[in-house]
Order: structure tokens, then C-alpha cells, then sequence
């Protein structure tokens, strides 16, 4: 039977893939697999039943491929789908340990910028006693500010960058910030991690992801946010051991060369809601998920 993959809808065009993942799925159907399409913004509002409408029943198993979906909106989408006769390849407690940094974090804390957390609400703003609490063990040093998810590097200083995490002052005035512009999109609650320095191509970190299947690397792409088209290829043996200790099917690991001639990994992520950069083809993934 060929391999369902269920993208976003287009918020415009509801019969169409939303068009940032629209190339990839004709990817797929010229690979023989089978399209369906989830309404995700359907889903993000609560209503499960109301996405996975226009899902064909009794698709067996089934990828899905889109923009990102909380923990919990996600096991309302295989519940959902469950009743439809389909089953996601990646069950809900396995996007989770993949998704949030506290479910992948015990089995990369040796290759990965050590990180404490705290789980909060969005929008609650932890006590700078807390905060001086909450960093003590990475001290001394810089570090950033996360949540579960995702950071604002791109408003670096204001809102993820922390020069000293021993500075109360400044520890607060970012988190402070970073929780402020993430709204109720806030995943899980706050991450402090250590600040590390890795190896730059003409002023940016040089990162590359990899794509894992069933704990085997399978595609190697420039991260997403990456102005170039490709990089170093890393090293994978003791990262590919910690993918397989975390025992998630598919994977994306975002890795990078330490100033010291280190790979370190940046961020672990679920394939299926992970981006591809701009230059990579999008061949090669549809044939890495048509082809289970």
C-alpha cells in the first residue's frame, strides 16, 4: 500500500498543500505516495475532529509533514486520526521526547550545551530569585534563554543572549523579555542552556542537520537558516548513539563544530515537523518517507 503523508492545508486553497510544503508533496505522489491534507489551524484552535475532516479513511499508517503542533495538540491529531482507520509512525509520546528539549536532553547531555529548565505558563515571568536559582548550575559563564521548542535568536541580544548568567539583573531582563515576545506560543516553560562557541562560516555558526530514520542517518541538509548550500559534514558515530538511545523513529538533529574541533548537537527535533533550507531538494526526503 503506498505511504500517506498528511501536510497543512493551504489556509486559502483548502483542496491544496499549504504552498511552503507544496513541492514536497508533489514529491510524494511522483513517488507512488499517497497525499492527504490536515487542517492545522483547525487543530491549534482544539478541534481535532474538524482537522483531520477531509483525512480519507483507513489510510493505515501515515507520516505527517507540516508546521509545528504542541505536544498535546498532537496526540489530539493521532487520536483523531485513530478513529479515521489511521495511526501516525510517530506515536504521541515519541514526538514529545523528540520535540521538547526535556524529553531528548538525558540522552545527548554529554554532546550538548549543558541546560537546566523550569515548566511555566505563557506569560508567567519567573522571580529573579528563581531565575539566580534556576542558573546556578551552569555558572560561570554566558548562556541563552529557550523554551522547550524554540529560541529567539534572531533578536539575539534582547531576547536570548545572556552575557553572564551570575548577573541577576541582566538573567532577568532577558527571560523577562524572550517570555514576553512568545506570547502564548511559549512551549513547556523556560530553558537556560550554556553558551558554547562553534566554528563560523563568514560570521555564522556552521550548522547542518541530519535527518534520521529508525536510528540511522539518512539525509544531511544545511539548517534551514543557513545563507549557505552546504557545510562541514560531522562527525555522527557517538551522536548517532545517543538518536538511538532516545529510540524516537524519525529525527532531526541540528549539529555543529565546537571552536575546539568538537561536533556538538545544537538541537534535536521530530523529522516531521522539521524545515528543510531553501536549497535542498525535496526529493530526497519524500523518498525517505514514501520509502518506509
Amino acid at each position: 500500500m503506498p505511504t500517506p503523508v498528511l501536510y497543512c492545508r493551504d489556509p486559502l486553497n483548502p483542496r491544496r498543500v499549504d504552498e511552503h510544503f507544496a513541492r514536497e508533496a508533489q514529491e510524494v505522489r511522483a513517488r507512488g505516495g499517497v497525499v492527504g491534507l490536515v487542517d492545522h489551524d483547525a487543530l491549534l484552535q482544539g478541534d481535532a475532529q474538524q482537522a483531520v475532516a477531509h483525512v480519507p479513511a483507513g489510510l493505515g499508517s501515515a507520516w505527517y509533514r507540516g508546521w509545528m503542533i504542541p505536544v498535546d495538540r498532537y496526540a489530539a491529531l493521532a487520536e483523531a486520526l485513530s478513529r479515521r482507520g489511521t495511526a501516525l509512525f510517530v506515536a504521541p509520546d515519541q514526538y514529545r521526547a523528540a520535540h521538547e528539549l526535556p524529553g531528548w536532553y538525558p540522552m545527548f547531555v554529554d554532546i550538548t550545551p549543558a541546560s537546566v529548565w523550569r515548566p511555566t505558563k505563557p506569560g508567567e515571568i519567573l522571580a529573579a530569585e528563581d531565575l539566580a536559582v534556576l542558573a546556578e548550575p551552569l555558572l560561570p559563564g554566558s548562556g541563552i534563554v529557550k523554551d522547550y521548542v524554540k529560541s529567539r535568536k534572531h533578536e539575539w541580544e534582547q531576547a536570548c543572549f545572556i552575557p553572564d548568567l551570575a548577573d541577576g539583573v541582566g538573567l532577568t531582563r532577558v527571560v523577562r523579555r524572550f517570555v514576553e515576545l512568545q506570547e502564548e506560543f511559549l512551549a513547556g516553560g523556560v530553558v537556560l542552556r550554556s553558551f558554547e562557541t562553534f566554528s563560523k562560516l563568514e560570521s555564522v555558526a556552521a550548522e547542518v542537520r541530519v535527518w534520521w530514520l529508525d536510528g540511522e542517518p539518512r539525509l544531511l541538509t544545511p539548517h534551514p537558516d543557513s545563507p549557505f548550500e552546504c557545510g562541514p559534514v560531522p562527525e555522527l558515530d557517538h551522536i548517532g548513539r545517543a538518536v538511538r538511545r532516545l529510540g524516537c523513529r524519525f529525527v532531526t538533529t541540528d549539529v555543529a563544530l565546537r571552536s575546539d574541533g568538537v561536533w556538538r548537537v545544537v538541537e534535536v527535533g521530530d523529522g516531521q515537523v522539521s524545515d528543510l533550507h531553501p536549497s535542498s531538494g525535496r526529493g530526497e526526503l519524500a523518498a525517505l518517507l514514501v520509502g518506509v
